[in-house]
């Protein structure tokens, strides 16, 4: 049930496999409010730490709770957390619509509920169709639907843009902000970083089962520092002159030009222009998701030693990021957010 919280917190977790280490004293908050991603190469941990979440698999120490009680605790748990880590339970010969209503009645849901998930996620118009008859896209809609059914608080969602056409993932980043936006709890976890830059608000981000960073993506950007790469017909003669104007620190680069830390292009270029040097090439080298992503978890599969836990030097302090996923609950006459009728989720079978 909604009780004003929606609240993930993980402390300490670890799971240990026999000789292997799948999370080693993994520790986040995600607070209700925002879309958080929960991002790690594969092999991270981050199944594991879902799975453990979920109550599908016991942690070796540490703990991992929704509304501060572990998912066995919370009486219904699909009236305060939906969750989708894979899109395969569902019998081929089976519609959509039967599906939705053999899980609505065991969480004891009336079978109209069936019919509002299917127009939320734009399976309407397919509901009576098999399951078996649905591309991977329309499946990835109905296994959504289905978290949905309880009309959650939190949700929880593993890969959820896998087989998603443009228009799809487009019509998914709005439904997670909206969900978001009503005060439930996101928690995506995901490898398509390019995609998640675009939905999210928090990131917990994690190598080796350890967490390297949590907070705010716009925290993460600017705690690395802008860069100006120029290609220019002195690079020496610029070098200098870049140096007694202040532009920043300047580093040669493997093509033969410059690159300029803490600088703007428009600093370099004018600085060129005075000096009388021309300038072949100039841009600015903005810092993206995905690149901070690499060089925090870099190292993972190189055989070295484990990165230390938290940013490497010259990063952000941590912040605790907010987390979460499940199928929205209800208050009465609140729907959960979407676009009864719309088709973009991945195409037709």
């Amino acid at each position: 049930m909604h009780d004003g919280s929606g609240r993930i917190a993980v402390q300490n977790l670890s799971k240990q496999f026999g000789p292997v280490t799948a999370v080693q004293d993994l520790s986040f908050a995600v607070e209700p409010g925002s879309v958080t991603g929960f991002l790690g190469p594969n092999g991270a941990g981050k199944t594991t730490t879902l799975r453990m979440l979920l109550g599908l698999v016991t942690p070796s120490t540490g703990s991992a709770t929704i509304n501060g009680q572990p998912h066995n605790r919370l009486g219904n748990p699909a009236r305060v957390v939906g969750s989708v880590l894979e899109n395969e339970g569902f019998h081929p010969k089976r519609t959509a619509y039967n599906h939705l209503r053999v899980y609505a009645a065991a969480i004891g849901v009336p079978d109209r509920r069936a019919e509002e998930t299917l127009g939320l996620v734009g399976l309407a118009s397919a509901a009576h169709r098999k399951a078996g008859d649905f591309s991977l896209g329309m499946r990835q809609r109905l296994a959504l639907a289905t978290a949905l059914l309880g009309d959650p608080q939190v949700l929880v969602l593993d890969e959820p843009a896998n087989g998603l056409d443009p228009e799809g993932i487009a019509w998914l980043r709005a439904f997670l902000r909206s969900f978001a936006a009503q005060g439930r709890t996101v928690l995506v976890s995901s490898h398509l970083l390019a995609e998640v830059e675009q939905t999210i608000d928090q990131v917990v981000i994690i190598s080796r089962g350890q967490t390297m960073y949590q907070g705010r993506v716009d925290q993460l950007r600017s705690s690395q520092q802008s860069r100006v790469i120029v290609l220019p017909s002195d690079a020496a003669a610029l070098a200098a002159a870049l140096k007694e104007n202040g532009a920043g620190e300047v580093h040669p680069t493997p093509e033969g030009g410059l690159a300029v830390l803490g600088g703007t292009a428009r600093q370099v270029g004018d600085i060129a222009l005075r000096a009388g040097i021309a300038i072949y090439g100039l841009h600015e080298d903005t810092a993206d998701l995905e690149k901070m992503f690499f060089q925090l978890t870099s190292g993972q599969y190189a055989g070295g030693p484990a990165p230390q836990q938290g940013p490497p030097p010259g990063w952000a302090p941590q912040q605790q990021p907010q987390q979460g996923w499940g199928p929205p609950q209800g208050h009465p006459g609140q729907q959960p957010p979407g676009q009864p009728g719309h088709q973009g989720w991945g195409g037709n079978a």
